[in-house]
């Protein structure tokens, strides 16, 4: 039997700093448009109601994708080697205190753009929901053969379009976005932490 080969990244490892530094600029890129879709745009964010209600449905739903994730991973074994492929590169060089910059920037500028600006500029429908989380599915694509994250990514962001549509509040899908990204990045560093040390 042919032992399968790791594959090799069609991007070239970066390091903590290019890592940090293209996550602030996507960050920012992302919120510049978001802020020129809605100074042009005929429609209104969701509401960022702070209250616990919300608070606490945001933290229900991160534990929620993150098990659903998991699961996923343990079942698929496409998804586990495109996740696998897709966070070596991402999370690899960074540390662990960085993490805290992985879930924030993207939780913030990706749920402002595709579920505070996407959803409700495409009507706030079934429509809606599929092109934003197709959108934010396409934007987790990192080379060829990662067609399963970017699936996994749509129905993710299928998951959070749900949460600000159902509740109002664009609070309920940043705080899974954000919980999910730093459980599900923990979780992959301790287990590099572990594999390292055997």
């Amino acid at each position: 039997m042919i032992e399968q080969q790791k594959q090799e990244p069609e991007i070239p490892y970066l390091t903590r700093i290019q890592i940090l530094g293209a996550m602030g600029a996507t960050a920012i890129i992302l919120l510049i448009v978001a802020k020129l879709s809605l100074y042009f745009g005929n429609f209104s964010l969701f509401s960022w109601d702070l209250n616990h209600k919300d608070l606490l449905l945001g933290i229900g739903l991160g534990f929620f994708i993150t098990a659903l994730s998991g699961f996923t991973y343990c079942l698929w074994t496409a998804y586990r080697k495109s996740a696998d492929y897709y966070l070596e590169v991402v999370l690899k060089p960074l540390t662990l205190p960085d993490l805290i910059w992985l879930g924030l920037l993207p939780g913030l500028s990706e749920e402002l753009l595709f579920r505070g600006v996407m959803l409700p500029a495409l009507g706030s429908d079934i429509t809606a929901v599929i092109v934003s989380s197709l959108c934010f599915g396409i934007l987790h694509f990192s080379g060829s053969q990662q067609w399963p994250y970017v699936i996994w990514a749509t129905i993710v962001g299928m998951i959070l379009a749900y949460s600000a549509l159902f509740t109002g509040n664009l609070l309920v899908p940043i705080v899974a976005h954000i919980i999910t990204n730093w459980i599900s990045s923990y979780f992959w560093k301790m287990r590099q932490f572990s594999a390292i040390k055997k």
